[in-house]
């Protein structure tokens, strides 16, 4: 197993829409287990989508554990929010490619009902709400192209790219 750089915004490749994965292979497997092995070994990661990581032709696979013992990884091939609940979830998020410590409140429903794929192929559906609603649909913005960031106000969007600005300039010191 491999560590793999986890992309940082504002690189263009976060904007790439993930491959639809149609064979399920050995290569196939490495790259999850790569997914896993990265996944646990940054801190505070509650999961990590295939176009956050320094891969050259992302595929649609997110790997998620939240757990406080990381014992429970789940793997989503190709999935797909098929339903979601009128609610917001209105807490703040934050994600492991826009750095400094950046949160922000973005409008998510509360439930959603999802299709996938588990690693193998398997067809799976899966309906959560709350923390892992939220995260769902984190991840599957980002197979689509899109980070959180990308939800926000043009103003809250501009504080953010300032913060950001600023924290590169506190980092490189």
């Amino acid at each position: 197993m491999a560590m793999i750089r986890i992309l940082q915004y504002p690189d263009p490749r976060l904007k790439t829409k993930a491959e639809k994965v149609e064979v399920f292979d050995d290569a196939l497997q490495k790259i999850i287990d790569d997914m896993f092995e990265t996944h646990y070994n940054t801190d505070n990661c509650a999961a990590l989508a295939a176009t956050q990581l320094d891969f050259e032709n992302p595929k649609a696979i997110t790997v998620i554990d939240f757990s406080k013992e990381k014992n429970q990884p789940l793997c989503l091939v190709n999935p797909e929010v098929v339903w979601r609940s009128e609610e917001l979830y209105d807490e703040a998020e934050g994600c492991m490619s826009v750095p400094g410590g950046i949160y922000e409140t973005v409008g998510r429903a509360l439930k959603v009902k999802v299709k996938a794929q588990d690693r193998y192929g398997k067809p799976i559906e899966l309906e959560a709400e709350g923390y892992m609603a939220k995260c769902l649909q984190h991840e599957i913005d980002h197979l689509n192209g899109k980070i959180f960031i990308d939800h926000l106000s043009r103003l809250k969007r501009q504080r953010v790219d300032k913060k950001l600005d600023k924290y590169r300039r506190w980092s490189r010191d």
